[in-house]
């Protein structure tokens, strides 16, 4: 993406339109600001026609729970539905930039600075985390990210899109088409099935019926879940809910994928087998942004931005990610050898 004088990026050409143009059901073009339509950025998540290797391979991702298997398939470096991303080279494309940015609050007579002027660029193909104490600015960060809200002061480029000027209906499209969420609360169906719950970002996009069910289906093999499309949420472990959650922010192909306390609802180990999901996932060169309080998890990703007041104090790459995958098969491994009681022992016990 080019500079212009000042310094900030310029907004591309309008691309040719593809050939299957993703639209909200009713949508007839572009709206008020003049952005146009949003193109398909490199980077992101594609769910083809035909199986792929990366589908093939991400479908062997754990459905089991850790007592119940041993070891851990991740899908492989490279793979044809994502591009491959540098992550902090210079040949990366710039996916979020935000410049100068400020948001301020009013409540009554109070005046709430939740952002001072901050700054900061995330590559295609990076894993960040973004911590920080409470009150430090990290979740209304989190939301002017997401776009679901606005900045008092400050432009947010996403994408190559200015998306700090556009208007309501500009917005909904720029979350339902660039931007996966995947929340702390896993905010599923309890009435729909797996599928169902992944399919419907894609009823908004206007998908028909028998795409929405094919391209979920294919979301659902990439997370380790092909097997349990028809199961709803009350038969499905807190980690498999929490990948139907990541599983249903992938359909709709997202240069961007927001992760806002992912594992808080989880124990340790279901913690772990998330960020090996994720993590295989941004081998694949996926953009993700993780808000975590949580130090360990953090670790997991590849760099660190710390909010502090409303202003970044930190911002750093993380040398030496924990393998979440490793750590897994140790656990699994020492879960398989721990000893079991018998009903004879219960007895002497008893």
């Amino acid at each position: 993406m080019a500079n212009n004088d000042s310094g900030l990026p310029v907004e591309p050409e309008k691309p040719e339109q593809p050939t299957q143009p993703i639209r909200p059901a009713g949508s007839t073009g572009s709206t008020g600001s003049g952005a146009g339509d949003l193109p398909t950025t490199q980077g992101a998540l594609e769910i083809p026609d035909q199986p792929t290797q990366r589908e093939m391979v991400a479908s062997k991702l754990p459905s089991a729970s850790l007592s119940e298997q041993s070891t851990m398939p991740m899908p492989m470096p490279s793979s044809p539905l994502v591009q491959s991303a540098t992550g902090t080279g210079a040949a990366a494309k710039t996916v979020i930039a935000v410049r100068n940015l400020v948001k301020t609050y009013t409540l009554g007579q109070t005046r709430v600075h939740a952002l001072q002027g901050v700054s900061l660029e995330v590559r295609q193909g990076e894993f960040v985390a973004i911590m920080g104490p409470s009150g430090s600015g990290k979740s209304t960060f989190m939301n002017m990210v997401g776009c679901l809200d606005r900045p008092t002061q400050g432009e947010y480029w996403l994408a190559g899109k200015l998306v700090s000027r556009m208007s309501n209906d500009e917005l909904a499209d720029v979350r339902n088409r660039l931007i996966g969420f995947v929340f702390q609360g896993f905010n599923l169906l309890n009435r729909a099935t797996a599928l169902s719950n992944v399919a419907l970002p894609m009823v908004y996009a206007g998908y028909s019926k028998s795409e929405r069910d094919r391209r979920a289906g294919r979301a659902l093999q990439l997370v380790g879940l092909g097997a349990r499309m028809d199961h709803k949420p009350s038969q499905l472990s807190g980690g498999q809910q929490q990948r139907v959650a990541i599983a249903r922010a992938l359909v709709n192909s997202p240069s961007l994928l927001l992760a806002d306390e992912p594992t808080g609802n989880l124990d340790s180990r279901t913690s772990i087998e998330i960020m090996a999901v994720l993590q295989a996932l941004n081998e694949q060169g996926l953009t993700i942004v993780l808000v975590t309080h949580e130090p360990d998890i953090a670790q997991f990703t590849k760099r660190q931005v710390v909010f502090r007041d409303g202003q970044v104090v930190r911002d750093e790459p993380i040398l030496a990610p924990r393998s979440a995958k490793e750590e897994w098969e140790q656990m699994a491994r020492a879960t398989k050898n721990e000893p079991r009681i018998t009903p004879t022992q219960v007895k002497e016990i008893s």
